[in-house]
């Protein structure tokens, strides 16, 4: 069972910066995809940035040029560069990991979420 564990939300005003952080507990990260959701107002969770196994990344229109997803896979660590920060940001923002092993009828997927972290953008 993996375990992910997000910090580094807050408070603060429009325009801001925030960086969040999610650990990973487990051995070896490298061949999880990683990404950040966000839930706002009740809302369904949507996807705000993601990056794949082999470093490649994507990102909702409303975060692109503001926000930069990274990973450090020898601390396990994902992280959320979030710039420019707008009210229409605030949410929790949550931790996904999924690792996808075997094909075809073998193919099994493991999804993991963090528990999320609140994020509030004052205007």
């Amino acid at each position: 069972q993996v375990q992910l564990v997000e910090s580094g939300g807050g408070l603060v005003q429009a325009g801001d910066s925030l960086r969040l952080s999610c650990a990973a507990s487990i051995s070896d990260l490298s061949f999880n995809d990683m990404a950040w959701y966000r839930q706002i107002s009740g809302n369904q969770r949507e996807l705000v940035a993601l990056i794949t196994s082999g470093g490649s990344t994507n990102y909702a229109d409303s975060v692109k040029g503001r926000f930069a997803i990274s990973r450090d896979n020898a601390k396990n660590a994902m992280y959320l560069q979030m710039n420019s920060l707008k009210p229409e940001d605030t949410g929790i923002y949550y931790c996904y990991s999924l690792l996808v092993v075997g094909n075809g009828p073998y193919r099994r997927e493991y999804k993991y979420w963090g528990q999320g972290t609140q994020v509030t953008v004052s205007s």
